[in-house]
């Protein structure tokens, strides 16, 4: 997926809310790891949701659908704290375009999100290279803007689908469920 556009003049960095930053940069590892191994990076979404980290492949027959795709599962998720839609893409720089994996994500009701990004060039040997850090690369759609933050649903009104999943850690995963719960614990005591 190489020609999803996110627009940005980047003056500064904003500030991330903590559990979405750490579900952006998880994201961002994951896929970098598959790189590493030699794997195409499937479009992807992950959602935190209580103490776990529900991720999902969104393949498709080109950028417009797997965006379609990711939208559609992230703006049903009621009970989720943040996501992210991590991907393949680039960015344009002044020096020119930088091959980079893109993760945008947002929170429930917060007007946009945020995209940052992992750059990374590709040697003639087939070999990437990866930035030392990730870079913020600007405002994001958030697909949660119509969603209540997390707390606000009651146990009736979260989606079956994400709590009662056995399959906490899928084939996909990488996040163990002790990380999840670690991430949105931490979120959490940063917010009170």
């Amino acid at each position: 997926m190489t020609e999803r556009i996110v627009e940005s003049s980047v003056d500064e960095v904003p500030e991330i809310p903590e559990i979405l930053e750490k579900v952006l940069l998880f994201s961002l590892d994951r896929a970098k790891g598959k790189m590493e191994e030699g794997e195409d990076v499937v479009p992807f979404t992950s959602l935190a949701v209580k103490e776990t980290l529900f991720m999902e492949s969104h393949p498709g027959d080109d950028e417009q659908a797997c965006f379609n795709l990711a939208r559609h599962t992230v703006q049903n998720a009621r009970g989720a704290e943040a996501y992210s839609f991590c991907y393949d893409g680039y960015v344009d720089l002044d020096t020119g375009m930088q091959d980079a994996l893109i993760a945008e994500g947002g929170v429930p009701g917060a007007d946009k999100g945020f995209a940052v990004g992992q750059l990374y060039t590709v040697e003639e040997d087939g070999t990437v290279s990866f930035e030392s850090e990730p870079v913020y690369i600007g405002p994001a759609p958030n697909f949660m803007i119509a969603l209540k933050p997390a707390g606000e649903y009651d146990d009736e009104e979260i989606d079956e689908k994400y709590l009662d999943d056995e399959e906490v850690e899928n084939e996909d995963d990488g996040m163990s469920s002790d990380d999840a719960a670690e991430a949105t614990e931490d979120a959490k005591t940063e917010e009170d």
